[in-house]
């Protein structure tokens, strides 16, 4: 093995790095669920209050609940993701929201993307967040361009 990888390879940071981006493009192998696939689930009632149900799951998990900019882009409408190695099935009314946090200057840090499921008036799953993962990322971005709200970085 060549001097120069045999280095990277023994700083952690590298490994992890490696080992998310096998992970993350395994995650992205799967074939899309078909129509007949998706019709086995039972989605519920398609949700009234969802931006009440979304804002009271965020409310704990925000710094600063009334100064965070939360945009409802779209949704609700069914959505399905499909069982990977890193995330269970997850099916309901997805909603993609953009949220934008002020940072500890008072400043907008700029918005992300997070993808809520609704089923039978409750929020059952959320991709994307600062708490999540590179792959809960990942599926909050492909949540939200299935829904028809492309999030894209400058």
């Amino acid at each position: 093995m060549p001097p120069l990888a045999r280095g990277l390879l023994r700083r952690p940071g590298t490994m992890l790095a490696l080992l998310g981006a096998a992970v993350a493009f395994a995650a992205g192998c799967k074939n899309p669920p078909t129509q007949e696939e998706m019709a086995k689930y039972n989605y519920g009632p398609r949700p009234d209050n969802y931006e009440k149900l979304i804002r009271d799951y965020l409310s704990p998990q925000l710094s600063d609940p009334a100064g965070t900019i939360v945009e409802f882009k779209a949704g609700p409408r069914e959505l399905f993701q499909q069982e990977t190695a890193m995330r269970p099935v997850q099916y309901g009314w997805g909603v993609c929201v953009w949220i934008n946090e002020k940072n500890a200057k008072g400043g907008y840090e700029g918005a992300y993307p997070m993808v809520f499921f609704i089923r039978d008036g409750a929020i059952v799953a959320a991709n994307g967040g600062s708490k999540d993962n590179v792959i809960g990322w990942r599926y909050a971005r492909a949540g939200c361009n299935e829904l028809g709200a492309p999030f894209v970085t400058p």
